[in-house]
């Protein structure tokens, strides 16, 4: 691979992404050292991370590298997904537009896991009410 790249950091829940695109590729992604379809077993989160390429048109002229953790398969494939089109922004400032309106590709996810309250059993389930 060549030595100028594109990164781009993406986070949905508990999983952050380092992406790194790399101009003038054959269109290989590695996550995690692993290619795309052996570390995503789900054909959905391959999609998914696929988004911000076919938006662009860009599948076959980039080489991507990304490393990911925390979280879980699919919040990782989301963390992957604006960890690109970031990157792609940094790349051409006028593919902005196309990613915006291509599903808001650029825009992080805020939901997150509601913590556990004091006298529940979940964030908001609630005991059983008895009445003797």
């Amino acid at each position: 691979m060549s030595t100028q790249y594109y990164e781009g950091v993406g986070r949905r829940k508990r999983a952050t992404a380092r992406v790194r695109i790399y101009p003038g590729g054959s269109g290989n992604i590695l996550i995690n050292d692993k290619a795309a379809e052996e570390f995503l077993t789900r054909e959905n989160d391959v999609n998914r991370v696929l988004e911000p390429l076919r938006a662009t048109g860009m599948e076959k002229a980039l080489n991507v590298t990304v490393h990911v953790r925390g979280g879980g398969i699919t919040g990782q494939a989301d963390a992957i997904c604006l960890g690109m089109a970031r990157a792609l922004v940094k790349l051409n400032p006028e593919l902005r537009s196309v990613l915006r309106a291509e599903g808001d590709l650029l825009t992080r996810d805020p939901r997150v896991k509601e913590r556990k309250k004091p006298g529940l059993k979940r964030a908001r389930k609630a005991p059983t009410y008895t009445k003797r």
